[in-house]
């Protein structure tokens, strides 16, 4: 899938894949893609039916990515598990920029993972929620 073509891949920088149906399966194997990955910098996942396993998928390549500055996954059904998954991802991470995750399924505790996530973050400048 496109997650294994991302291991090898060195000059793809953006990729747009909103308004598909990638689920669950398909973000995390995005995610296993994204550990390897060392070009991509812009992933546009917004409205694909990702929950809370493909956002914990997503967040455990954020821990290895280093280049991925920008992420749009508004408009999923991402809830507070998922939320948690991406602040471990942002813990590790030290590329990031921008997250959108607007118009999903976060609540309180979803928020205190992020916030936990944030804490120790010294590179995110834009939450969108």
């Amino acid at each position: 899938g496109l997650g294994e073509g991302l291991k090898a891949n060195t000059t793809l920088t953006t990729v747009h894949l909103e308004n598909n149906q990638i689920g669950n399966a398909g973000a995390g194997g995005l995610g296993l893609g994204l550990k390897a990955n060392s070009a991509l910098t812009t992933l546009h996942l917004g409205n694909n039916e990702i929950s809370d396993a493909g956002a914990v998928g997503l967040g455990e390549g954020l821990k290895a990515n280093t280049t991925l500055t920008t992420v749009h996954l508004e408009n999923n059904q991402i809830g507070n598990a998922g939320a948690g998954g991406l602040g471990l991802g942002l813990k590790a991470n030290s590329a990031l920029t921008t997250l959108h995750l607007e118009n999903n399924e976060i609540g309180d505790l979803g928020a205190v993972g992020l916030g936990e996530g944030l804490a120790a973050n010294a590179a995110l400048t834009t939450l969108h929620l």
